[in-house]
């Protein structure tokens, strides 16, 4: 009996050992503007961490912030993960600005890479203006230097009216009453949540661990693992400790369709795919039947159509846009020696700086990128310009018009009437001047089918 315990025992600690062993750890990464393509990806890190029994998921992040509601996914995820989620700022340098502040604060654990900052949480409009309501300096000044007629004044004072915008308040206190909940949910510093939101604060690493935001600074994944064996977080409501000494770590890839459409929600792209899509269906229309051109013109408008669809954008941009890639288009069909084509470059210009000028941090977009686009514009107008200019001076290619003028050989000598030679055909000719044989001929004019020609002056 003895040795069959010793053997269940060991049956045990083998099975035991081995699902010890099985425990990992699953990483994600956050690089970036935060965006729609980006929230799936964590999303889905997150469910494969459930799925799969991992002992902890670490968000690996350095972000400018992003876009509000998917960073509001991405928290929910986090917050009804029955894996803890430990968002880790990494590598040195990196950041957690914006809406990355308030992952991290979402997070189970909160830990930073030195030399590296978060903070920055103020949210912005699709202007780019701050949505923290500004005093009205006027009234201030009038309040300074009535103060002392107003102590003296019996009548009970009025509050003073709230500053900014009711739109502007609702905003921001909406804004820091949800970082002030993420940040107690976890026993972290909310007051300087609200800073973050209200004055846009910052604080470097070491700040944020003396100021009780963030629970550890580690140098890496190693390290980290290591601090928090045995850390205790909520799940669920109740208390997990970590068991993250012997795990192994997985780094969970973004599939091919969240690379895609990471790639497409880029104003740069999105723009190159608008032009794209325009020219395919400009060419299309040159060219009937070509088909190729008109299906990857088609394609590349519906892609642009997504991305502008996950991207911050002002509408007034968005018109100029349209209105330039519709006076480009009128270039195209109804040529108006540039005018159109070079109005409709300066409104797509004007239009793209416009648009994604969102303040958004990473939704922006390079004006040297908009003005290589514009100048390739230009030249393919310039070009087209040109072209149809030189059709035009080359004169009728068939018909009447293209014969006179032309120049022939005559087939034989002959004086009065005779045959020639021109433009691949045998044509018979009438000549008041004596013709030999090879001579070239200019064709004077056209009767019926008859040509009257005269000898070519060399």
């Amino acid at each position: 009996m003895k040795s069959i315990a010793v053997f269940v025992a060991l049956i045990v600690g083998f099975l035991a050992g081995v699902a010890h062993a099985d425990e990992k750890v699953v990483v994600l990464e956050l690089r970036g503007a935060l965006g729609v393509a980006t929230a799936d990806y964590i999303i889905s890190g997150i469910e494969h961490a459930e799925a799969t029994g991992a002992e902890l998921v670490i968000i690996d992040m350095d972000t400018p912030g992003g876009l509000m509601a998917p960073m509001r996914d991405i928290i929910q995820a986090i917050l009804n993960s029955s894996v803890p989620v430990a968002t880790y700022v990494s590598p040195e340098g990196a950041r957690a600005d914006s809406a990355g502040t308030y992952i991290l604060l979402a997070s189970h654990i909160a830990a930073m890479a030195p030399t590296t900052h978060l903070g920055a949480a103020t949210p912005v409009s699709l202007t780019g203006d701050s949505v923290t309501p500004k005093e009205d300096t006027e009234d201030t000044e009038e309040a300074e230097e009535g103060t002392e007629e107003a102590a003296d004044d019996e009548a009970e004072p009025e509050a003073d009216p709230q500053p900014g915008t009711s739109m502007e308040r609702k905003v921001l206190n909406d804004a820091i009453a949800y970082i002030r909940g993420l940040a107690e949910r976890h026993g972290r510093n909310a007051d300087w949540a609200e800073d973050a939101v209200r004055d846009a604060a910052t604080l470097t690493a070491k700040e944020a661990l003396e100021q009780n935001v963030i629970e550890f600074i580690a140098n890496d994944h190693t390290a980290l693992l290591e601090m928090i064996d045995g850390h205790e977080v909520m799940i669920d409501g109740e208390t997990l400790a970590l068991e993250t000494s012997s795990v192994v770590i997985e780094t969970h890839e973004a599939n091919w369709r969240i690379k895609i459409l990471s790639a497409i929600a880029n104003p740069e792209i999105v723009l190159l795919l608008g032009m794209i899509g325009l020219y395919g269906l400009m060419y299309e229309g040159w060219n009937p039947g070509a088909i190729i051109p008109g299906v990857v013109g088609v394609i590349c408008l519906l892609l642009a159509a997504y991305g502008l669809q996950v991207l911050p954008v002002n509408y007034a941009g968005l018109a100029l846009i349209i209105v330039g890639l519709a006076l480009m288009t009128a270039e195209a069909f109804a040529p108006s020696f540039g005018a159109l084509g070079l109005g409709g470059i300066a409104a797509f210009v004007f239009g793209s700086i416009m648009m994604f000028d969102s303040g958004i941090p990473g939704f922006g977009i390079s004006l040297t990128f908009v003005i290589t686009i514009a100048v390739l514009a230009a030249l393919l107008v310039i070009w087209m310009v040109g072209f149809v200019l030189k059709l035009r001076r080359r004169g009728a290619v068939s018909g009447s018009d293209s014969i006179i003028g032309g120049v022939g050989t005559a087939m034989s000598d002959f004086s009065g009437e005779g045959k020639i030679w021109l433009e691949g055909e045998s044509w018979v000719a009438r000549s008041q001047t004596p013709v030999t044989k090879d001579q070239e001929v200019v064709v004077k004019k056209m009767i019926g089918l008859t040509l009257e020609i005269e000898p070519k002056n060399n």
